[in-house]
C-alpha cells in the first residue's frame, strides 16, 4: 500500500473584501470617539462643555503616535504572557503592505489601525469620570503614561497570542475587559485620589445640552457595529453577521430595561436615561455578543440596562464623584457582560480579535471569565491610582477650586462653547447690549450657566 499523502493546509491569501470591510469598521470606531466627546459634552454643565470634548478629542493625538511608536508592538509582540514586543513593529518601519496578520486574510496594517482605533477610545472613556476639575496638560500626560503602562499589557493579556488570559480562555470578543472595565476600573482608581467637584451632592449638575448627549450616543451606537462587528477580521462564516444583530437587540434591550427601571424607581422615562441604557447595553454585548444567541443578546441586555442604572446611584452612596457614570456603565457593564458568557454561551467558534476558542456556557467557563475580569479590574484599579497619585504631587491633577467654579473651558483653554453676546443671541444678546443694570446681566448668565 502506497504511504499516505499529507497535503498542507493552504495559506491564507489577501482578501480584498475583508479588508475592504475591515478598513470601514475601523473608521466606524474612529467615529466612536467624537461621538463620545458629544455624550460626555452634552452632560457637563456650559462651562465645562470644551473641555469635555478636548479630553476625548485630543486621545486621537497621543494614542496615535504612541501606537505607531511601540504600542502596536507591545500589545501584540511575542512575550512570556505579560507584554508583547516584536522590534520590526517598531515605529511601523519593517512591515510589507501586502503582508498578512498570522492566520488572516488581511494585512498587518488593517489590524494595526483597527486596533488603534481601540486604543484611542479606551482613556477617552476614563475622562468622563473626571469632569470639570483635572487639568488639561495633567490630563495629556495620565494619557500618554495609562496607555503605555495599562492599556498596552492589559491588551496582550486578552487579545495578544501569547497573553496569559488568551491562554487561559477567557472570552473576551471585543473589549469587555481589555475595554470597558478596563477603563471603568482606572476611573475609580483616578477619582479616589483627586477627590470630589467643588458641590458635589449639593450644587445641581444637570446636562446642559441633552441633544447633545443623544447625539453622541447614536454616533457611538452607528459606530458599535464596526467595534464588534469588526473584530471577526472577516465575515467568511457569518460570526461577524451574529455579532452586529447581537448588538443591535442587546442596545434595545438595556435601553428600553433602563427606561423601566427609572420609570418604576423615579416616575419618568428620562431622555439621559435612554442614552445610558443604550450605551450600558453596548457595554455588555461587547464581550459576549459572538458566543449568545440574539435571545440571549436580549438578556444581557436587559440585565445589564437594570443594573447599570442601578450601580450609577452607589456614587451618592458611597461618596465617591463619578461625574458622568463610567464606572456604573463601563466597569458594570463589562463585568455583567464578561461573566454572563458563563451562562449564556451556546455557540463554538473562534474570536479573531482573541484567538479564545468558545462553546457552550459551563462553570469552567465562568471561573475563567472571573480570572480575566478580576485581574484586569484590580490591575488596572491600582495602577491608575498610583500613576494619578504621582502626578498629582508633581505636576497637580486638579484646576484650582477658583479655576473650578468659574469653568474649567476659560482657565483652561481661554475659550466658551457657546457665545451668546453676538447677533443672534437672542435673550442674552439683547441684555448684553441693552443699558440695563450689571445684576440683571449676571442673574441672567447665571440662569444658562446653571
Amino acid at each position: 500500500m502506497a504511504p499516505a499523502i499529507t497535503l498542507a493546509a493552504e495559506a491564507p491569501k489577501l482578501s480584498a473584501a475583508n479588508t475592504g470591510f475591515m478598513l470601514i469598521c475601523s473608521a466606524l470606531v474612529l467615529l466612536m470617539t467624537p461621538g463620545l466627546a458629544f455624550f460626555y459634552g452634552g452632560m457637563v454643565r456650559v462651562k465645562s462643555t470644551l473641555n469635555m470634548l478636548m479630553m476625548s478629542f485630543v486621545s486621537l493625538g497621543i494614542v496615535t503616535i504612541l501606537w505607531v511608536l511601540y504600542g502596536f508592538s507591545l500589545a501584540f509582540g511575542t512575550s512570556n504572557g505579560l507584554i508583547g514586543f516584536n522590534s520590526h513593529w517598531l515605529g511601523l518601519s519593517d512591515i510589507g503592505l501586502t503582508e498578512l496578520w498570522d492566520g488572516y486574510t488581511i494585512p498587518i496594517f488593517v489590524f494595526m489601525v483597527f486596533q488603534l482605533m481601540f486604543a484611542i477610545i479606551t482613556p477617552a472613556l476614563i475622562s468622563g469620570a473626571l469632569a470639570d476639575r483635572v487639568k488639561f496638560s495633567a490630563w495629556s500626560l495620565f494619557v500618554v503614561l495609562w496607555v503605555t503602562i495599562v492599556y498596552v499589557p492589559v491588551a496582550h493579556w486578552v487579545w495578544g497570542a501569547d497573553g496569559w488570559a488568551y491562554k487561559l480562555g477567557v472570552i473576551d470578543f471585543a473589549g469587555g475587559t481589555a475595554v470597558h472595565i478596563n477603563a471603568g476600573a482606572a476611573a475609580l482608581g483616578v477619582i479616589l485620589v483627586i477627590g470630589k467637584r467643588v458641590g458635589f451632592k449639593k450644587d445641581p449638575m444637570r446636562p446642559h445640552s441633552l441633544p447633545l448627549v443623544m447625539l453622541g450616543a447614536g454616533l457611538l451606537w452607528f459606530g458599535w457595529f464596526g467595534f464588534n462587528a469588526g473584530s471577526w477580521l472577516g465575515n467568511d462564516d457569518g460570526v461577524g453577521a451574529l455579532m452586529f444583530v447581537n448588538t443591535q437587540v442587546a442596545t434595545a434591550a438595556a435601553m428600553l430595561a433602563w427606561l423601566a427601571y427609572e420609570k418604576i424607581r423615579h416616575g419618568a422615562f428620562t431622555t439621559l436615561g435612554a442614552a445610558s441604557g443604550a450605551v450600558a447595553g453596548l457595554v455588555a454585548i461587547t464581550p459576549s455578543g459572538g458566543a449568545v444567541s440574539p435571545l440571549g443578546a436580549i438578556a444581557v441586555g436587559a440585565i445589564a440596562g437594570v443594573a447599570c442604572a442601578a450601580a450609577v446611584g452607589l456614587k451618592f452612596r458611597f461618596g465617591y464623584d463619578d461625574s458622568l457614570d463610567v464606572v456604573g456603565v463601563h466597569m458594570v457593564g463589562g463585568i455583567i457582560g464578561s461573566l454572563l458568557i458563563g451562562f449564556l454561551a451556546t455557540g463554538k467558534g473562534q474570536s479573531a480579535a482573541t484567538g479564545v476558542l468558545y462553546g457552550d456556557h459551563s462553570w469552567s467557563q465562568l471561573w475563567k471569565q472571573c480570572a480575566g475580569v478580576g485581574a484586569v479590574l484590580a490591575y488596572s484599579l491600582v495602577v491608575s491610582a498610583v500613576l494619578a497619585f504621582l502626578l498629582d504631587k508633581t505636576i497637580g491633577m486638579r484646576v484650582t477650586e477658583d479655576e473650578e467654579i468659574s469653568g474649567i473651558d476659560q482657565a483652561e483653554h481661554a475659550e466658551t462653547a457657546y457665545d451668546f453676546s453676538g447677533a443672534g443671541g437672542g435673550v442674552i444678546g439683547s441684555v448684553a447690549a441693552s443699558p440695563a443694570p450689571a445684576a440683571a446681566q449676571t442673574k441672567q448668565t447665571k440662569r444658562v450657566d446653571a
